[in-house]
């Protein structure tokens, strides 16, 4: 068992790239769970509990501090999101009898905003001194401190809007998955890339979807 969560172990070897089990195993769960939510299904909650703790593992021994940090967020978050999409309010069930998509206000994209720049400069800090304050657990420095701590800040964003079903969370899911595609190919963790590079499309396609299904509540009032 602990071979396999072991990054540096490998299940088989693809145009000379090493897969380890953890990876393989991380991604065919965080697609699955991506594809899910795209479509709205419920489902997507249960199975991204299993992605979220293979991805905190393999992160830490990939020295991305930040996504692992993530990944606990994430854990508790897909709890919530899946009682939050099997309860929702009167008025807010749709033919599923799950919460409708909607879109966000203003003052949620402004703080959007805010939240990006500020978080990612507070968390890009703590990160790139993790190694000098806790050496006994992070052994070495943080990888990439900023630009991993913007993917997380803003994970983390739009995990909440996730949660509500709001349609603008696709968007941030899109540039996150931009940035994360670049960043775990440089870190040579390429299998985690490309996984990422099929999140965007799946976003994009997550994006159109949920606006499709807001416009149909119209067309059914009509």
């Amino acid at each position: 068992m602990k071979e396999f969560f072991d990054v540096n172990n490998a299940f088989f070897s693809l145009l000379g790239y090493s897969m380890s089990y953890i990876e393989f195993t991380g991604v065919v769960f965080g697609l699955i769970a991506v594809w899910l939510s795209a479509k709205a299904h419920i489902l997507s909650w249960p199975i991204g509990i299993v992605n979220v703790v293979l991805a905190a593992i393999l992160y830490f021994q990939v020295q991305l501090y930040p996504d692992m940090f993530l990944q606990v967020f994430f854990f508790v978050t897909n709890i919530i999101g899946w009682w939050r999409w099997a309860n929702p309010k009167p008025g807010e069930a749709d033919k599923e009898k799950e919460l409708k998509v909607s879109y966000m206000k203003k003052n949620q994209l402004l703080l959007a905003a805010v939240i990006a720049i500020a978080g990612t400069f507070l968390l890009g800090q703590f990160a790139s001194n993790l190694h000098e304050w806790f050496s006994n657990i992070f052994s070495k420095p943080s990888a990439y401190p900023y630009v991993d701590s913007f993917i997380t800040v803003m994970s983390v964003l739009t995990t909440f809007y996730m949660i509500e079903k709001k349609i603008e969370s696709w968007v941030i899911w899109i540039l996150v998955d931009v940035i994360a595609t670049v960043l775990y190919y440089v870190k040579g963790v390429k299998f985690y890339s490309v996984e990422y590079f099929i999140f965007t499309i799946i976003a994009a396609y997550g994006l159109l979807h949920w606006i499709r299904e807001y416009k149909s509540y119209a067309q059914k009032k009509a």
